[in-house]
């Protein structure tokens, strides 16, 4: 069966979505930490982390580099923290999330619901800045 993030990936679920290549993708949590938190993911659904073959490891800490410098452009943060848990959906994700102190890292303080419209202008201000640098 497929996981939650494979169905946003093919669109069979709504996903508010900032990069898309052939390897992975990034869009916004929808029960985000912080304003601008996004999950990357491969675009396989592979479910650890430590099972990623080298090159999509790289290539999923690239383009994490990537968004996390737009991500601390678009929301002034002291941090940009990166998790890789892996409880809550087994197909390997990134997050990442714009922080101002380590209490923020806290998953039973994430957000229950977020606007549509809020994602939207969140993901809007993201891929204004990844298409500017």
């Amino acid at each position: 069966m497929a996981t939650i993030f494979t169905r946003i990936l093919n669109g069979e679920i709504p996903g508010t979505f900032v990069y898309r290549d052939d390897l992975c993708a990034a869009f916004l949590s929808i029960n985000p930490l912080a304003d601008g938190h996004i999950l990357v993911t491969p675009i396989e659904e592979i479910d650890h982390w430590i099972e990623l073959p080298r090159e999509l490891s790289q290539h999923l800490f690239d383009v994490s580099q990537r968004i996390s410098q737009a991500l601390s452009k678009a929301f002034p943060c002291e941090r940009i923290g990166m998790i890789i848990a892996g409880y809550e959906v087994n197909h390997c994700h990134i997050h990442l999330i714009p922080t101002q102190n380590m209490g923020q890292f806290n998953f039973a303080n994430a957000a229950t619901t977020v606007e549509r419209s809020v994602l939207d202008l969140h993901a809007e201000k993201i891929r204004t800045i990844l298409a500017n640098n």
